[in-house]
């Protein structure tokens, strides 16, 4: 049994670590439709505690509460993943809207400005701002997934010995390139997933910090996912 700092059970880790599961529930719920409940999300996440409290190894370097965060978001992710929760319609549109930044941008040479993509979708600039809305909770789920924060993240399944399976080094290929491409996205757009992912903030927060409205956050979010799923084309992104 994991012993630890004062915590003698994996009950005491559980009911000491509880709040986590609500934080991470309600800053992943500011994300989704509303279709999707937050009591679902906490149940969810309370499993992923169940199972970090568990099998946590102190030896391993990482708190209790970083390898916790993992395990609760991870199983949060593979609920939403069981319900597929986005409608197909939402994924096709996301579809084009890469396609679309990936034309102008091998036709220009740099970053798809909103009015130039708008125009290769055949839209107006209010129907592609639209889009950037329907499409932006959809992008959540995979790129958290790819990003590391599912249940099983790539360094913890690389073997201690022996060889690495082509599967998690084409995974971690896609991790390096996809690191890559986040560093090369525009100031803003690199901005605002710097806040979202990395802070943690929520949509809300980050306009406060902008200055511009929740809905103008979701949309940068939005072309951020898209432009990098347009720069990322070798791979499969959802």
């Amino acid at each position: 049994m994991y012993t630890a700092k004062g915590y003698q059970s994996k009950d005491d880790l559980v009911n000491r670590y509880a709040p986590l599961v609500k934080r991470v529930a309600y800053h992943l719920i500011g994300r989704l439709p509303a279709s999707v409940l937050v009591e679902d999300l906490i149940q969810a996440g309370m499993l992923g505690l169940l199972d970090a409290a568990g099998h946590y190894d102190e030896t391993q370097g990482a708190s209790f509460e970083t390898y916790a965060t993992i395990r609760i978001r991870g199983s949060m992710l593979d609920e939403l993943r069981r319900n597929d929760w986005a409608p197909k319609s939402v994924h096709r549109k996301a579809r084009q809207l890469a396609e679309a930044i990936q034309s102008v941008e091998a036709a220009t040479g740099r970053d798809a400005q909103d009015h130039e993509v708008a125009k290769a979708m055949g839209l107006s600039l209010e129907e592609y701002h639209h889009i950037l809305l329907e499409t932006s909770s959809c992008r959540m789920v995979s790129f958290e997934d790819t990003t590391g924060t599912g249940s099983t993240p790539a360094a913890d399944r690389l073997p201690d010995r022996g060889h690495t399976p082509p599967e998690l080094l084409d995974e971690q290929r896609f991790r390096d390139s996809l690191a890559k491409a986040i560093a090369g996205l525009p100031e803003r757009e690199r901005l605002v997933m710097t806040l979202y992912y990395d802070r943690e903030l929520n949509l809300k927060e980050i306009g406060a910090v902008l200055n511009v409205s929740e809905s103008r956050i979701s949309q940068i979010l939005s072309q951020a996912h898209g432009r990098l799923r347009a720069r990322l084309v070798d791979f499969r992104f959802d």
